[in-house]
C-alpha cells in the first residue's frame, strides 16, 4: 500500500523502528506488517487527513515490466518518502475523481498505474521492483508472513518458516528482519498484542483476549501487553474507547 498524508502528521512503530511522516510525503510498505500508529499532529479545526492506495500485485507487476532488476539490493519492507510534483499531480488527478464518480472506472485504473510508475521510478523505486517480483526476497518473506497470519495463534516452528521461506537459516532470519524491523517470533508476537488490542478495544475482557490469541499465561500477557503499548491492557482498553485518535492497524488496512 501507499499511504499520502495531506495535512497534519502521523508517527507509526513498526518493530525497533519509529517514523513521523507529515503533510506532503508518503509512506509504502510492500508486505503486511503489525503497526502502531497515531495522529500526532491535529486539531478540530485541521483534522488529520490521509488517502490510502491499495497496491494491485499484477496491475504494479505489468508497471514494473523492464526496470531496473534489484536482485543484489537490501530486502525493504517499507519506507517513508517525500512527494514529488509530479506524484502528488497524479495523486490530486485520483482525488479529484471523487467528485465524478462516472469517470472513476475509466480513468482510476489510468491515475494508479501513473502513480505506481512514478514511485517505481523515485528513491523508493526499489521497494516496489522487488515487490512486483515473486522470486525476489521480499515475496519469499511474504510468504512467511502469511502464514503467520493465518496461523499467529498457534505455536510456530522455525524449521517450518524457514521451509516456507526456501532459504537458509541464516539468509532467512537476515531478510526477514531487515523487511519487517523484527524477527519471526516478535512478528508473531506483535500480531497476537494487535488482535488482543483490537479484541480489548470492543469490549472484550483482558484474559479471554489473551486466550484468544494464544497466550497461555494471562500475568505474560499483560506483561507483554505493556511492554509494547505502555499501559496495562485493562487501562489501555479504557483508553482506546475514549480516544479514537489512536489506531492500530497493518499496512494493507493504515
Amino acid at each position: 500500500m501507499v499511504g499520502l498524508v495531506l495535512r497534519g502528521a502521523k508517527q507509526v512503530t513498526i518493530g525497533d523502528r519509529t517514523m513521523r511522516y507529515e503533510a506532503g510525503h508518503y509512506f509504502i510498505a510492500s508486505i503486511d506488517v503489525p503497526a502502531a500508529s497515531a495522529a500526532v499532529e491535529a486539531s478540530p479545526q485541521a483534522p488529520y487527513v490521509a488517502a490510502r492506495l491499495a497496491v494491485d500485485q499484477q496491475v504494479l507487476a505489468d508497471v514494473a515490466v523492464g526496470m531496473a532488476n534489484d536482485a543484489g539490493e537490501p530486502t525493504v519492507g517499507f519506507a517513508v518518502e517525500a512527494m514529488t510534483p509530479d506524484l502528488v499531480d497524479a495523486w490530486f488527478r485520483m482525488l479529484r475523481l471523487l467528485d465524478a464518480p462516472d469517470d472513476i472506472s475509466t480513468l482510476a485504473p489510468l491515475v494508479e498505474r501513473e502513480i505506481l510508475f512514478r514511485i517505481l521510478r523515485g528513491p523508493q523505486g526499489k521497494l516496489l521492483r522487488q515487490a512486483a517480483r515473486n522470486d525476489s526476497r521480499i515475496a519469499q518473506v511474504r510468504r512467511v508472513i502469511a502464514h503467520l497470519r493465518a496461523n499467529f495463534a498457534r505455536p510456530v516452528r522455525m524449521e517450518d518458516l524457514i521451509e516456507i521461506a526456501g532459504m537458509s537459516e541464516a539468509t532467512f532470519h537476515r531478510h526477514f528482519r531487515a523487511a519487517t524491523a523484527m524477527s519471526p517470533l516478535q512478528y508473531q508476537k506483535a500480531l497476537r498484542l494487535q488482535e488482543a488490542r483490537r479484541r480489548l478495544s470492543v469490549g472484550a475482557d483482558a484474559t479471554g483476549a489473551a486466550f484468544a490469541v494464544g497466550y497461555e499465561s494471562a500475568s505474560q500477557f499483560s506483561r507483554e501487553y505493556a511492554r509494547m503499548f505502555g499501559l496495562s491492557p485493562g487501562r489501555d482498553a479504557a483508553r482506546l474507547r475514549a480516544n479514537a485518535g489512536w489506531l492500530v492497524d497493518s499496512a494493507d488496512d493504515r
